[in-house]
C-alpha cells in the first residue's frame, strides 16, 4: 500500500537571494497596485467589477518565481494576481481584461476581471465556478504523462497538423489554486484523490484567507484545518506555511515542487493568508467581521512586512523602496492609460470561436458515400458500428484515450487471460484494451464529475478524450462541467483554448421494469449550449458516420447512444468504410414525400418506420410523408447541430 508523504511545517527560513527579495517584493507591490487602480476605475464606473488578490501576494508571487513560464502548466484562481504578473503576464494586459478589450489576452473582453488566462505562459483560462479547475488540472497532469510515455503521438502530430500547440516535458508540473472555501467542493476531493491514486505531478495550492465572501473558514472543515484532514492521502506531500511570508512561502513551494518534480506524487501547500480588502467590490467585509479582527489582518500585510524586511535587513533603503514603489505606480498609471484607450470588440463578435475555426463538421469535408459492401457483408448492430468506429479511429489516431466506468475489458491485466473482458455495460468497448493497452482504454472511478472535468484537461493539451458516463440519467454531477467549462472553453478564452471531448453516453428506455432511472431523455437541455455539439444517431450507418466526424473535429460533441436501438435488427447495416463520414446538420431522407416533412432522430425514427411498416402490412392509406432522420439541432443563430 502507498504510504503518506511527510507532513511539514514551513517557518521562516531566509534563503532567496537579496536582489531575488527586491524583484519579488516589486510584484507583489505591482499586485496591490493594480489592485487599488481598479478599485479607482470601479468608482469612477470605467470597470464593472473588482475583485482582489490583496493579502495573498506572498505565496502566490513566489509560486510564480518558482514556476516555469510555458513549461508549466497552472490553473489558477481569482486571487492569483501576483503569481500571473510573476509567470509574465503585463500590467496593461491585466487591465485590459477588467476594460472589456479585444486585445485582451484572457478572454478578448469577454470575461470578468481577474480570470486569469494566457496561452504563451500555459495559464488555462480560468471560469466563475470554484473548484471546477481542479478535475481539469488533475486531467492536465494525466494528458503529460501520457504524452511523456508515447513519443508516437509527436510524431503523428507532424504528418497531421494540429489546431493546438501540444508541448511536453518530463518533469513538468501543473499548480491548481483556490481558497479554503472551494475545498468544500465534492470536485476539489475527487480530483485529490485522482491525483494521489495515479501519483500525478499536481500541486494543490490553498490560499486561506479565512474567508468564503462571509463564510468563516470554520464552516468549511471538520473542526480541524484541510491540511490535517488529508495528512493520510497517500503519495501526498503535505505542506504548511506562512503564506505572508515570501521565506516561508518559497520554502514550501520549493518542496513541493521538488515532491512533484521527482514523480513522488501531489503536493498540497496549505498557506495561511489574509484579506486586508472586502471579497470583492461589491461586498462590504465590516457587517461581518470586527475591527479587531481587521486589525489583526492589516498587521499581518505580506507587503508591509516585507518592506520591513528590506529595511531591517539593509537589502535597500527606506529612500530606495519609496522609489521602487513610484516607480511601479507610474508602470500602473501608464497601463491603465494604455488599457482605457484599447478597442473594445465589437457586437458582432459574439459568435466567435462559438465552435472551432479550423474544422467545420458541417461542411462538405465531411460528406462521403458509404463503401459499397460485399454481397455476405453481415449488418453491423449499432454497438458493433460504434465499437468498429473507435478501433479504426485509435489505429489511426494516437491521441485517442477512452475511460469511464467499465469501459476497460479487465482493469487487472494480469487477469486479461484468464476472462472474457467486460468492455462496457452494453459491451461496445469490447476488445479495445486488448487492442490497445490500459494506457488508451481505463476504467475510472465512479464519479462522474471527475469524468469530464478530467477530460476536458486532457483535451486542453491536444489529445483526443474519449469518456463515457454510463447512463444518460447519472450525468447531472458532471453538469457543471459540460455546461460551463466543456461548452465554453473555446469562446471564453477567445480561441486560445479549445476542449474538443467527445463525451459517448447510451441514454433513453430499453427495457421493461427500467423504471426512471435508466430511462431518460432529456438531450433538449444539452442542445441550448453553445458550443456542444449535440449527436443521437437512428441507424448503425449513421452512428459510424457521424462518430467518425465527431473524432475528426474540434468541438466537444455530445454523442447520445439510444440503449433501445444498440441491438434491433431493423436499424442495422453494412459497414460503410473506414472514412466514412457524414457532415453535422444534414439530415438522411429516410422516405420521401410530397405533403408532409417529419424531422427526428434517435428511436423516435426507428419507432415511425416500424409503424409505417405496420400499416402497410395491415393496408392502411398510403402516405406521403417525407421522413428525414437528424440529430437534435442546437438553438440559435450559426449554432447548427445534427
Amino acid at each position: 500500500m502507498p504510504k503518506a508523504a511527510p507532513v511539514t511545517s514551513v517557518v521562516d527560513q531566509p534563503g532567496i537571494a537579496p536582489e531575488r527579495v527586491l524583484e519579488l517584493y516589486r510584484v507583489m507591490q505591482l499586485s496591490r497596485r493594480l489592485d487599488d487602480r481598479e478599485l479607482v476605475l470601479k468608482r469612477q464606473q470605467k470597470i464593472y467589477f473588482q475583485i482582489s488578490g490583496a493579502g495573498h501576494e506572498a505565496i502566490t508571487a513566489v509560486a510564480g518565481d518558482l514556476l516555469r513560464p510555458g513549461y508549466d502548466w497552472v490553473y489558477p484562481y481569482y486571487r492569483d494576481r501576483a503569481l500571473c504578473l510573476r509567470l509574465g503576464v503585463t500590467p496593461t494586459e491585466m487591465l485590459l481584461e477588467a476594460v472589456g478589450s479585444s486585445d485582451d489576452p484572457a478572454s478578448g473582453g469577454r470575461q470578468m476581471p481577474s480570470h486569469w488566462g494566457h496561452a504563451k505562459y500555459n495559464i488555462v483560462s480560468s471560469s466563475s465556478p470554484t473548484g471546477t479547475q481542479y478535475l481539469q488540472a488533475v486531467g492536465c497532469a494525466e494528458a503529460g504523462r501520457y504524452l511523456n510515455r508515447h513519443a508516437n503521438v509527436a510524431e503523428w502530430l507532424e504528418k497531421n497538423p494540429h489546431p493546438q500547440t501540444v508541448s511536453r516535458h518530463a518533469d513538468e508540473v501543473v499548480l491548481v489554486s483556490s481558497g479554503e472555501g472551494a475545498t468544500s467542493e465534492g470536485e476539489f476531493w475527487e480530483a485529490l484523490n485522482g491525483a494521489c491514486r495515479e501519483k500525478l505531478p499536481v500541486i494543490f495550492l490553498i490560499e486561506d484567507n479565512g474567508y468564503a465572501i462571509s463564510v468563516p473558514c470554520e464552516v468549511q472543515g471538520a473542526g480541524v484545518s484541510l491540511s490535517r484532514l488529508v495528512e493520510n492521502f497517500p503519495n501526498l506531500s503535505v505542506l504548511r506555511c506562512d503564506g505572508c511570508d515570501i521565506f516561508s512561502s518559497h520554502e514550501a513551494m520549493s518542496q513541493a515542487l521538488k515532491h512533484c518534480r521527482s514523480g513522488n506524487g501531489p503536493a498540497l501547500v496549505h498557506a495561511q493568508v489574509v484579506r486586508p480588502y472586502s471579497h470583492s467590490q461589491s461586498d462590504d467585509e465590516r457587517s461581518y467581521r470586527p475591527e479587531s479582527e481587521r486589525a489583526e489582518d492589516a498587521a499581518r500585510d505580506p507587503i508591509l512586512r516585507l518592506r520591513k524586511h528590506i529595511v531591517e535587513n539593509k537589502l535597500a533603503t527606506a529612500k530606495a523602496v519609496e522609489a521602487l514603489d513610484a516607480e511601479v505606480e507610474a508602470e500602473v498609471v501608464a497601463a491603465a492609460d494604455a488599457a482605457l484607450a484599447a478597442p473594445i470588440p465589437g457586437p458582432e463578435t459574439i459568435y466567435n470561436f462559438v465552435y472551432s475555426p479550423d474544422v467545420d463538421p458541417a461542411s462538405d469535408r465531411f460528406a462521403s458515400q458509404p463503401a459499397t459492401a460485399a454481397d455476405d457483408a453481415k449488418p453491423l448492430t449499432m454497438v458493433d458500428a460504434i465499437n468498429t468506429v473507435l478501433h479504426e479511429e485509435m489505429e489511426r489516431d494516437p491521441r485517442i484515450l477512452i475511460f469511464g466506468e467499465d469501459v476497460a475489458d479487465c482493469t487487472r491485466e494480469a487477469n486479461l487471460g484468464q476472462v472474457k473482458g467486460k468492455g462496457g455495460v452494453f459491451t461496445v468497448t469490447k476488445g479495445l484494451q486488448r487492442a490497445f493497452g490500459a494506457d488508451r482504454v481505463y476504467n475510472s472511478p465512479l464519479a462522474e464529475a471527475s469524468i469530464v472535468g478530467r477530460a476536458i484537461g486532457i483535451a486542453t493539451r491536444g489529445l483526443k478524450p474519449v469518456p463515457e458516463v454510463q447512463f444518460f440519467d447519472y450525468i447531472w454531477p458532471a453538469m457543471m462541467q459540460i455546461r460551463d467549462e466543456l461548452s465554453t472553453m473555446r469562446w471564453r478564452s477567445n480561441g486560445a483554448f479549445a476542449s474538443p471531448v467527445v463525451l459517448r453516453v447510451a441514454i433513453g428506455g430499453y427495457l421493461t421494469g427500467g423504471a426512471i432511472y435508466h430511462s431518460q431523455c432529456g438531450e433538449s437541455i444539452f442542445t441550448h449550449m453553445p458550443g456542444l455539439r449535440v449527436l443521437m444517431p437512428s441507424t448503425a450507418v449513421d452512428a459510424c458516420g457521424l462518430l467518425r466526424t465527431a473524432l475528426r473535429s474540434e468541438d466537444p460533441v455530445l454523442f447520445l447512444e439510444h440503449k433501445r436501438l444498440y441491438r434491433e435488427p431493423f436499424n442495422r447495416g453494412p459497414h460503410p468504410g473506414r472514412d466514412f463520414c457524414i457532415p453535422f446538420g444534414k439530415a438522411r431522407v429516410a422516405r420521401p414525400g410530397t405533403d408532409l416533412t417529419v424531422v427526428t432522430y434517435g428511436a423516435v425514427y426507428s419507432a415511425r418506420s416500424r409503424r409505417r411498416r405496420s400499416w402497410r402490412m395491415n393496408k392502411a392509406p398510403t402516405s406521403r410523408c417525407s421522413i428525414c432522420a437528424a440529430s437534435p439541432p442546437t438553438t440559435g443563430k450559426r449554432w447548427p447541430n445534427r
